[in-house]
């Protein structure tokens, strides 16, 4: 027996007020439907299709990545509708020959493309309800259910149907246990039910939920299932849901870290937007945003309002506070910050230093080399054991092309210093401070560029005149 999935992501989502489709709004930095396929991959589906339809073709261009099956729900016409158009379910949808086949007695999974924080392991509970006959439905009791479809159930606890809150009575409104949507059956008798759904309702759309009276009256048992949390079915419609999504999200990620051993002195105040991977006794201090794929390493440290883009910090390495670092690698027992910036195509060997209001980009950094204040390194390779003065610039670009500076190990640059590139300084050169460098340094000597000091005597500095009293005006 097989699993398809079906993610319905046509809807309009009005109430986002918003040009951008409403399944592309992110949460953690990835538009909300790529967190529900993600989920559903963890399930070993034999297929995942999406049912798309308001902004179609940027959903498709931005998730053109997804390994998924795209189907167009040409009008939305409701739940049951688009679910048809998934399944090729005339006369509801058209018959799709691209769908794929469906057998049987296959398990259909029903997933919404702005429901992002349902787990996996809630999801097959839901498919283990749908075996043996049944159809598995979530389900979730709410303090305030206002808005949401009711589960109505008999005198034996047994649910029998779902009414949609405008077609519910008000003593139906009372009842707090209500329809997530998400719900599991046998492909047969989902195809079987979906054929002879009607919009006779006060919206005038083919309710998905309707199949649930039409399941109890084949005999077929429906099984309500829990979530493991309520958060896991928040539905995204508006900007608030969407940054309440956000919080739940970010939570959930802070845990997740803290578990794999590494202390945050806020776990309120970190941002975790792609994939963190940590070693033991990591600490990670307040504002500190991770995005894309980030590595730390045992015993890293990283300090507030910090940025770590695609990175890779090795053991013990300490990153001071306020530092942006992107696409780069940092070695073990290194010291970056604070107020320092890595760019991209940076790789810092072990114990490297590199300190405040200092910029490194595309930039090969060998072991015990210290930057250590307010100097640009770009497109270099820099030695062993070098040190850099303060305020010292590689000048990497003629305003047309760009060009290496390759500094040997041992070298000591001074502060203030211009090192024009092409340019090699040879291992073990002296630059003296306030140098111009635009030939090679030779290795082992001192090189600088100075015009003669000079002073002359009897200069004054100029006095500021005084105040005649004299109004102007």
């Amino acid at each position: 027996m097989s699993l398809d999935v079906i993610i319905l992501a046509a809807g309009a989502g009005t109430r986002m007020r918003s040009a951008l489709p409403k399944v592309l709004h992110g949460v953690g930095a990835k538009p909300m439907l790529e967190h529900v396929v993600d989920t559903a991959r963890q399930l070993n589906a034999r297929h995942i299709q999406v049912v798309y339809g308001h902004g179609g073709v940027a959903v498709r261009t931005v998730l053109a990545h997804l390994d998924v099956m795209w189907t167009e729900q040409g009008q939305q016409l409701g739940t049951g509708h688009a679910v048809a158009a998934a399944l090729g379910v005339s006369p509801l949808a058209p018959l799709n020959p691209g769908l794929p086949p469906v057998n049987a007695h296959d398990t259909v999974l029903v997933l919404y493309g702005d429901v992002p924080l349902i787990g996996a392991e809630t999801l097959q509970r839901v498919i283990s309800a749908a075996q043996d006959n049944s159809l598995g439905l979530l389900t979730v009791v709410l303090d305030n259910p206002r808005g949401y479809g009711r589960i109505l159930r008999d005198a034996h606890n047994n649910v029998t149907r779902i009414v949609e809150e405008k077609d519910a009575t008000d003593e139906q409104r009372q009842v707090r246990e209500i329809n997530t949507g998400i719900l599991a059956a046998s492909s047969e008798k989902l195809q079987k039910w979906l054929a002879v759904l009607d919009n006779n309702n006060a919206q005038g759309e083919y309710y998905l939920t309707d199949i649930i009276a039409m399941a109890v009256r084949d005999g077929v048992k429906v099984v309500p299932v829990e979530p493991d949390s309520i958060t896991e079915t928040l539905g995204v419609n508006n900007r608030m849901q969407l940054a309440e999504a956000e919080r739940y999200y970010q939570r959930t990620q802070a845990e997740r870290l803290m578990l794999q051993g590494a202390t945050l002195r806020d776990p309120a105040r970190i941002d975790v937007r792609g994939e963190v991977s940590v070693g033991t006794d990591i600490t990670v201090d307040v504002n500190v945003i991770f995005e894309g794929k980030v590595v730390l390493g045992n015993g890293v440290r990283v300090g507030a309002n910090t940025v770590i883009r695609n990175t890779i910090i090795g053991d013990h390495a300490e990153i001071l506070e306020n530092c942006v670092i992107e696409d780069a690698v940092i070695g073990r027992h290194s010291r970056i910050g604070p107020f320092a910036r890595i760019r991209p195509e940076t790789v810092l060997a072990d114990n490297v230093h590199i300190g405040n209001f200092v910029e490194i980009k595309k930039t090969r950094v060998d072991q015990g080399s210290k930057i250590n204040h307010l100097s640009y390194v770009g497109d270099a390779t820099v030695g062993r054991n070098v040190n850099i003065g303060a305020g010292t610039i590689t000048c990497n670009y003629d305003g047309a092309n760009k060009y290496q500076t390759v500094i040997g190990d041992n070298v000591f640059v001074g502060s203030d210093s211009q090192l024009v590139a092409p340019v090699t300084i040879g291992e073990g050169a002296t630059i003296g401070a306030g140098s111009t460098i635009t030939r090679n340094a030779p290795p082992g000597e001192l090189t600088l560029s100075r015009t003669p000091q000079q002073s002359k005597a009897g200069w004054k500095r100029p006095a500021k005149k005084k105040d005649s009293g004299i109004s102007s005006g």
